[in-house]
């Protein structure tokens, strides 16, 4: 028994049991013939149970489900910094988080084509409400943070959390994938929590803080998608916020939502490699006596670097010039760019609610008034 049963991924031993468990499940059927569509049903079964770790489930059977979403569902990866980071060593990666799967199947395909180590990933615990998604993602290296919980229990999963990143990067020499915030950006504004960083620090322990955050490696990562695939799925949520009401969500809603990430339509897609310099965390730690200084200060560094990598597309330029009704930023893109955009808007936004309208256009031109914002700090 281990004191992370309750959230840590599979081991290696116990990878092919898993796989035999739900080799015959309809969705792994269904996810298998998406993948290779040219293998019979056998030829892909009979290797699936001929695998005995994460890692060889990742290279062989995931690696290729992520080629063929790319392939079918955008215009193409492309990525920048990865040169950066150095080969067996450990990072933690902390992201923006736009979509539910492929910020994370994304990141790792990079880093396996790159020869780096890829990582063990949190995952909501609400995200993996139906058995055979969280035997997933249990296969897929995720380990599970739990929401909703008292507020005594939230505190134990928070330092059982942290003590397990800890261990992953310390003991095991293996990278961590955490979002920069709880759940996805829906209003396309890139903000780190400052909960998250206080997480990390509980499992300090005698380390002095400011040593324990260099040690853990950690790199902010910038992930952009042309078109959001799940834009319109956001618009209850934001409505609601607008409206100043408590969102709840349907039956069934993070499945679809996740569904509709992976298979709508995202164009072109970058992954930047940022970088939280030791010096940088040095002079923080100087600056400032208390961990809470301390902690919004490493807060506000993290969003410089996430923010300043972030690609922005000309759906975000578009979605600004719309927003404010000027053409101020026209040479960033084309009529005919400008028109498939509104087309996708007429499509799913009520036109004649100038609140929807409104807040679907600021989720695409939040990311380029966020980084003009940053861009005037910083000079």
């Amino acid at each position: 028994m281990s004191k992370f049963d309750s959230i840590r991924p599979f081991y290696d031993s116990e990878v092919n049991q898993a796989l035999k468990e739900v080799a015959a499940h309809p969705m792994m059927k269904a996810m298998m013939n998406f993948t290779f569509p040219d293998k019979t049903d056998e030829e892909w079964t009979a290797q699936l149970l001929k695998t005995h770790s994460i890692r060889d489930f990742q290279i062989n059977f995931i690696y290729h489900s992520v080629q063929k979403v790319l392939a079918i569902s955008s215009n193409g990866l492309t990525t920048s910094g990865f040169e950066k980071l150095e080969p067996n060593t450990a990072y933690l990666f902390v992201s923006n988080h736009r979509d539910i799967i492929l910020d994370t199947s994304l990141l790792n395909t990079t880093l396996y084509e790159h020869g780096l180590l890829m990582t063990t990933s949190a995952i909501g615990d609400n995200l993996v409400k139906k058995p055979f998604l969280k035997t997933l993602s249990r296969l897929t290296r995720n380990f599970i943070v739990h929401r909703g919980l008292s507020h005594k229990a939230m505190l134990e999963y928070s330092m059982l959390n942290a003590e397990f990143i800890r261990e992953a990067i310390f003991s095991q020499n293996r990278s961590v994938w955490i979002a920069q915030r709880e759940g996805r950006t829906k209003d396309g504004m890139d903000l780190t929590q400052k909960g998250v960083l206080k997480m990390l620090s509980k499992a300090s322990g005698e380390m002095p803080l400011k040593e324990y955050f260099k040690k853990l490696k950690i790199v902010p990562i910038s992930i952009s998608y042309e078109n959001d695939p799940t834009d319109m799925l956001k618009m209850p949520e934001l409505l609601a916020k607008a409206r100043e009401e408590t969102y709840v969500k349907q039956k069934n809603e993070d499945f679809r939502t996740l569904m509709s990430g992976i298979m709508g339509q995202k164009k072109r897609i970058h992954i930047s490699v940022g970088k939280l310099p030791d010096k940088e965390i040095e002079a923080i730690f100087t600056k400032e006596n208390t961990v809470n200084k301390q902690l919004q200060l490493l807060v506000e560094e993290l969003d410089k670097e996430i923010v300043k990598n972030y690609r922005l597309w000309p759906t975000n330029y578009i979605a600004l010039d719309l927003l404010n009704q000027t053409a101020e930023h026209k040479d960033q893109y084309t009529v005919l760019e400008k028109e498939e955009f509104q087309a996708r808007m007429r499509e799913g936004v009520a036109l004649d609610n100038p609140v929807a309208v409104r807040n679907f256009l600021a989720m695409y031109a939040n990311p380029v008034i966020h980084k003009e914002k940053m861009q005037q700090l910083t000079t």
